[in-house]
């Protein structure tokens, strides 16, 4: 379950480089930043090993 937090965090981070390069939907990009900065955050704080 720690694997699938990892990928979504790193499916919102490439969501948001090309959002922010490609195009410029104002708030919608910070907030998949912020979603995928948290997740990153999450399984830091947890120490979950794989």
């Amino acid at each position: 379950m720690g694997n699938l937090l990892y990928i979504i965090a790193v499916i919102l981070i490439i969501g948001w480089l090309i959002g922010f390069v490609g195009y410029h939907a104002g708030g919608l990009i910070h907030i998949l930043l912020v979603i995928a900065i948290v997740a990153v955050l999450l399984r830091l704080i947890r120490g979950d090993r794989v």
